[in-house]
């Protein structure tokens, strides 16, 4: 919130409505399936995960 007398009061930003948090939530889960998939792909082939880590190693 600003001040200076000439400048209108911000309001807050209004929550995000059901449906965009839903859209939200099904774009956060694509992605972290993309990046799961990812993962798996790697460590069947020998190789690193996309985000350069080492390769897990089950149990």
């Amino acid at each position: 919130m600003s001040d200076h007398p000439d400048e209108p009061a911000r309001r807050p930003r209004p929550a995000p409505s059901r449906v965009e948090r839903e859209a939200r939530t099904a774009a956060a889960l694509r992605a972290n399936l993309r990046r799961r998939k990812a993962q798996e792909r790697a460590r069947e082939t020998g190789g690193s995960p996309p985000d350069g880590g080492e390769p897990v190693q089950d149990g």
